[in-house]
């Protein structure tokens, strides 16, 4: 076995993808018309001014000093040519910075995260259009055939919550599901758990996964939700999604083929198609998911991957271009953050990413093409950057290298870059 870090032997990874909180300058973001796009610095901007302040939740300039110490500043200061906001600076730093592209065709979930774990989407997803309804009729027909449906509601371009919001009560009389998309390759099902029914939600998903795979749509998604009228209905935390599998070994499958594990946290084993997992915990929410991943940190042993994704950025704030809740989020995870960095031992190493932007400041509902944030720490871990990298599979390829295994095909390890006080 390769040696980590310093050349330690015994050696644990962390990897925790912030969905969303991106950095901006993304080199090629005029393609996907998000030129000026920048999640965390437009945050930063609007809370220093006052426009991210909500009495119920927040007020004042964004106060993520953990978040910081490791160098989310500097990274927002690198990444984009706006730079930091006027009278912000970086501060003391205490851990590894960096920044990079992304090289996948999309800036949806799967493509983010499975270019972190060293696979690039290097084909077309596909999608549905704008137009309404945004789903072809021949593919109504043969899910309303296969799943014994009368019909469906919405099919269109949608926020989850507003079309809920919208159809929740027509759905509950008529019994059809709800049907919307959005600027991802993806086909997402609304339905009420009690009158329509989980597992027959789930069912649902699984016969549309079926039919879409043919048009190479990336994720088919269950949002149940509950309550009784449009004023109070709200989604659950069980979601479920179907994806389609990455097109080669990434590095969940090369690490526990090599004998390690992967602990996967969140919704990580539904966008990888459950391939590579050794053992899952689902949450739903930041702070539960920050609980299960501090359990997944004690359990893990030498050579195992703990691998989270914190949704609630991306599809509690985000979408919704909710700037003061996302703000708050953030705040949130960084008072968590100490008690992660407290679980970790000699020769382990945390990488803190994310999978796209989703700029609460810009028009749309959609994902923002951004480039992220590498943060990394470990005990001894000395100050310092990995610059600009050129694709998110230098993240999975650096923690390949730290816990052993051959390089891949893709990305470049910065293992070599990163090194610990003796």
């Amino acid at each position: 076995m390769t040696p980590g870090i310093n050349g330690s032997r015994a050696r644990r990874a962390f990897l925790f993808v912030l969905d969303s909180v991106g950095i901006g300058g993304a080199s090629d973001a005029a393609r996907f018309g998000d030129a000026g796009s920048n999640t965390v610095g437009h945050i930063l901007a609007h809370a220093k001014s006052g426009k991210a302040d909500r009495a119920d939740l927040r007020a004042g300039p964004l106060d993520v000093p953990n978040l910081a110490s490791l160098g989310l500043l500097h990274a927002v200061r690198a990444a984009s040519p706006e730079g930091l906001p006027d009278g912000i600076e970086p501060g003391p730093l205490a851990g590894v910075w960096g920044a990079s592209d992304e090289v996948s065709n999309g800036k949806d979930t799967p493509s983010g995260h499975w270019e972190i774990a060293g696979v690039p989407v290097r084909f077309d997803w596909g999608y549905f259009p704008q137009e309404i309804p945004a789903f072809p009729a021949e593919l109504l027909a043969a899910i309303y055939a296969d799943g014994n449906l009368d019909g469906s509601l919405a099919n269109k371009h949608a926020s989850g919550t507003e079309v809920i919001a919208a159809f929740g009560e027509e759905h509950m009389r008529s019994g059809k599901p709800i049907f919307y998309t959005s600027g991802d390759s993806v086909f997402q099902i609304a339905a009420h758990e009690e009158s329509f029914g989980l597992e027959r939600l789930y069912a649902l998903c699984e016969t549309v996964r079926r039919h879409v795979d043919a048009l190479n749509i990336g994720r088919v998604i269950a949002r149940p939700f509950v309550g009784s009228a449009a004023e109070n209905f709200e989604r659950t935390g069980n979601r479920r999604d179907y994806s389609v599998p990455p097109p080669e070994p990434t590095l969940l499958d090369r690490l526990t083929e090599a004998g390690g594990r992967v602990l996967a946290v969140g919704k990580i084993a539904d966008i990888f198609a459950h391939q590579g997992i050794t053992k899952l915990r689902k949450a739903s929410g930041n702070m539960a998911l920050a609980e299960a991943t501090l359990e997944a940190m004690d359990e893990a042993g030498d050579r195992d991957l703990v691998f989270t994704n914190f949704v609630d950025f991306d599809m509690l704030y985000g979408h919704r271009r909710d700037v003061a809740g996302y703000a708050a989020a953030l705040e949130a995870f960084d008072k968590r953050l100490p008690e992660m960095t407290a679980k970790m031992r000699e020769g382990d190493l945390m990488i803190i990413t994310a999978d796209h932007g989703c700029d609460p400041t810009w028009s749309g509902t959609d994902h923002t093409r951004e480039r992220v944030p590498i943060l990394c720490a470990g005990p001894g871990l000395k100050p310092g950057s990995v610059g600009l990298r050129t694709t998110f599979a230098d993240i999975g390829e650096t923690i390949a290298a730290h816990l052993g295994l051959p390089a891949g095909r893709h990305g470049t390890s910065f293992l070599g870059e990163l090194s610990r006080d003796a």
